[in-house]
């Protein structure tokens, strides 16, 4: 019997636990986290007008691990050795016949000043702390941006800002307040969103005029301060600062001899293997993949990696070819709060449909069905 450790508790993590064990049901699986839940952040969203609940998106994981006979090992992992064969821990060791690394990835939060800045997708806080300072809001100005890693351009994630960006606007006015607020989008980038596909920028941009909703692009950041976002094109006054930073890799992985891309991600292969190392997968946004330079960073793309990873390392225990790739694909509903627009783009198409009610229902259908494996 071979034993298996997954670092993570995240969408790649989980993912790899089901697949493993479809893959091979005598495997011993042990899951390596903080906590032993799951924390469902595409819908962090919806704290703000409270369409959800904090303790909504936080999912115990005992019956998944129960159902899916893992082992799990409260800690949080410090680094590797022997190859990535023992796995180091706060609370101790873990050693292993094949590994997966899913813990995710960091912000980058070097940018001066960026302590004023909410971000987002840091989390339950993030999310419950924008909803306060939105309800104490008489007026005022909001501003609302994001960045990438320039080493790492596919280590982003922009759609979450422009679902708070309309999120905000479309409850303000349900509220009877928008006219009190200014809303100002800003970013380095002078065509923001160009991952998401051509088509969708200028629809985007096209939107936010129409929603009375400022820009202030491709202009390189310099500083935040308490009240303002400054950049080399000028200032912007704020109230609250939304901002999402690029990512890198774990602080973890300093601790080890892990091959790391410029931007500080775990350097893998397209079957999701490690460069260099054996029985070693990486899945989610822990890693640098090859493929297109609008590879996502998104749940979606997480689980397609993780299939592929936990596939190819059953295989590699099992002395056969670890061959499985995986799909390179974008799709996500950019959701208003009550409407949303679906985006999809492929090696070979780029869609995009009208913003509609429909699409915010079907991403609360998906939030349902996703999480009823958990439950």
């Amino acid at each position: 019997m071979s034993h298996v450790a997954v670092i993570g508790t995240g969408f790649a993590a989980l993912s790899a636990v089901e697949h493993l064990r479809k893959a091979d049901p005598q495997l011993d699986i042990t899951v390596i986290g903080p906590k032993p839940e799951f924390i469902y952040l595409p819908s962090l969203i919806w704290i703000p007008s409270g369409i959800r609940k904090p303790e909504d998106l936080v999912i115990p994981l005992g019956h998944f691990f129960a159902k899916h006979r893992a082992t799990f090992h409260q800690g949080e992992a410090t680094g590797l050795s022997d190859g990535g064969r023992v796995v180091h821990t706060t609370t101790g060791d873990v050693a292993n016949d094949g590994l997966v690394i899913a813990t995710g990835g960091r912000f980058i939060k070097k940018l001066p000043g960026i302590e004023h800045a909410v971000t987002p997708c840091e989390g339950i806080a993030a999310g419950v702390k924008i909803r306060d300072r939105l309800a104490e809001m008489d007026g005022g100005t909001i501003a609302f941006g994001f960045a990438g890693n320039p080493k790492e351009p596919t280590a982003m994630r922009g759609g979450p800002m422009f679902e708070f960006l309309f999120g905000t606007d479309r409850m303000l006015r349900q509220q009877g307040r928008r006219d009190k607020f200014r809303l100002v989008f800003f970013s380095p980038a002078p065509k923001p969103g160009i991952r998401l596909g051509a088509k969708v920028v200028p629809k985007l941009l096209d939107r936010m005029k129409r929603h009375g909703i400022e820009t202030h692009l491709g202009h390189k950041m310099v500083r935040m301060e308490p009240d303002k976002v400054v950049t080399e094109g000028g200032e912007v006054p704020a109230d609250l600062i939304l901002f999402m930073p690029g990512m890198t890799g774990n602080a973890w992985f300093d601790n080890t001899d892990l091959p790391r891309s410029e931007g500080g991600l775990v350097k893998a292969d397209q079957h999701c293997k490690v460069e260099g190392w054996d029985r070693t997968y990486v899945a989610g946004d822990s890693g640098s993949f090859p493929g297109p330079d609008w590879l996502p960073k998104q749940a979606h793309m997480a689980d397609l990696q993780a299939a592929a990873a936990a596939k190819n390392l059953v295989a590699d225990l099992n002395d056969r070819a670890a061959d499985t790739t995986f799909r390179c694909e974008l799709v996500c509903i950019i959701d208003e709060g009550d409407r949303g627009t679906l985006v999809a783009r492929t090696p070979w198409m780029n869609l995009v449909l009208p913003s509609a009610g429909f699409w915010h229902g079907s991403k609360r259908l998906f939030e349902w069905w996703y999480l009823r494996r958990f439950k």
